[in-house]
């Protein structure tokens, strides 16, 4: 990272000026500036940079036509800054290959953050697959700007170098499996197979057979030779998923192939060497499992080397407009739609719901509004539907309202709760209520002169 030369593309003079000023104090070898995209491509061809900081929207050649062609010129990973406006574009960039994009506003620690893992990725990458390559499970990149989700990322970045257990924690549908994939995505072992076994699926008369694997004739109706899971994850990744619905005699047989890594198949004569990383996930307490009697003590720990335990969607509610707008593309390139992006009302809807069912059920929302909407640029909010809401029907209600309560109490409890929301990010905030930061800003000297104090300033 030392040695590492950075190409900033930016058409705003002072924002160039601003991210060179805070690369160049880092251990950044060279930051190169270029005024537009034209410009960036000749940069490209001169300097070779192993990173690239790109905004989307300039004059001459936008963002997303310079990526295109710096493709062909550089395996360079690429950084747009985008506002929440142009997510749509920073959404099919990605599509495209690029390795991320960050929104406006954001923090300078956000950004030499983003860079960093960028570098780190271009290293690990290099003489291997291109830098550009997307980490992608099942269609969902690993997205997100909140800073649970950075934390996690950045860990997920420093263990994947490890051969360490891995234990992911959250409730169904956070995207459990997603980082475990990440995490192979980003470790040596990428180019091995990724073998993901649902504990939970598959009855436990077949999941013996279906991790060791067995020999032709060890019980009625084993015509052949089978291989287990962990044979088929050599060199690579198997993902343990929901650990915790593993009976107590296979949980004593897992725990013996961690501690020796080498597996025996059923009716196998000698044991098999293993080079595999072992990723497990879980939606219980399994410590609360293990007091319980419900969960060997010792498989408990032998997992729990890394753990990482995931937020649930509502706690991460900055994290929805880009998820959102993520599935919205998906689903419209696959159902042949035109959407482009969401109505502020919509947004809203989406922002303010609970989501019990975490990202799996924002995931069904957009897909089951894509399909169903009529044709339009933008979905509206009676395209979504939700528990307890059906299109125009009704709509959801601000926390804090209740009967009785006057207009102006009510258009306080909003305004607040949205802040909290988005840790008093006050523009974020002002786009979600649909008012400008001027009016916000007033909003809350008025109720600061009411005595009024604001969790997140005290945070």
């Amino acid at each position: 990272m030392r040695n590492a030369r950075v190409l900033v593309v930016e058409d705003d003079p002072h924002m160039r000026e601003a991210l060179h000023e805070v690369l160049s104090r880092g251990p950044i070898k060279e930051v190169i500036l270029a005024g537009d995209g034209e410009e960036g491509l000749e940069m490209v061809k001169a300097h070779s940079p192993d990173a690239i900081i790109s905004d989307l929207k300039m004059p001459k050649m936008d963002g997303l036509t310079f990526y295109k062609k710096a493709k062909n010129l550089t395996n360079a990973p690429v950084i747009f800054i985008t506002a929440y406006g142009t997510v749509p574009i920073a959404v099919e960039a990605m599509r495209e290959g690029a390795f991320d994009f960050i929104l406006k506003p954001f923090s300078m620690d956000v950004l030499e953050e983003a860079v960093g893992r960028a570098l780190k990725y271009a290293i690990a990458k290099k003489g291997k697959a291109p830098a550009t390559k997307t980490v992608r499970s099942g269609g969902v990149r690993f997205l997100g700007e909140s800073p649970a989700i950075l934390k996690i990322k950045r860990l997920a970045e420093r263990v994947a170098a490890s051969k360490s257990t891995v234990l992911i924690t959250g409730e169904s549908g956070t995207g459990k499996e997603v980082v475990a994939r990440y995490i192979h995505e980003n470790s040596p072992r990428s180019q091995g197979p990724f073998v993901a076994v649902n504990c939970a699926a598959i009855p436990d008369t077949l999941l013996e057979s279906e991790l060791f694997g067995y020999e032709k004739g060890a019980f009625t109706g084993a015509v052949a030779r089978k291989p287990g899971k962990f044979e088929l994850a050599q060199n690579g990744t198997i993902l343990l998923d929901e650990i915790s619905e593993m009976s107590p005699v296979l949980q004593a047989k897992l725990l013996r192939v961690i501690q020796e890594e080498e597996v025996e198949r059923i009716g196998g004569k000698g044991p098999v060497k293993l080079d595999v990383r072992i990723i497990a996930t879980t939606n219980r307490d399994l410590e609360e499992m293990v007091e319980k009697g419900e969960f060997r003590e010792d498989l408990y720990y032998r997992l729990n080397v890394i753990p990482i335990a995931l937020p649930p969607l509502r706690e991460r509610a900055q994290d929805i407009p880009i998820l959102a707008q993520f599935f919205l593309e998906k689903y419209s390139e696959e159902n042949g739609r035109g959407f482009k992006g969401f109505t502020e009302e919509a947004m809203k809807v989406l922002t303010s719901y609970h989501w019990p069912g975490n990202v799996r059920e924002l995931e069904n929302v957009i897909e089951r509004a894509v399909v169903i909407a009529e044709d339009k640029p933008l979905l509206d909010a009676q395209d979504i539907f939700l528990k307890g809401r059906k299109g125009k029907e009704k709509t959801p209600k601000a926390p804090g309202i209740t009967a009785g309560m006057t207009v102006r109490e009510m258009e306080k409890a909003l305004i607040l709760k949205t802040l909290e929301e988005v840790n008093g990010n006050r523009t974020k905030a002002a786009e979600l209520l649909g008012i400008t930061t001027r009016t916000l800003r007033n909003k809350l000297a008025e109720y600061k002169a009411e005595g009024e104090k604001f969790p997140w300033e005290e945070k």
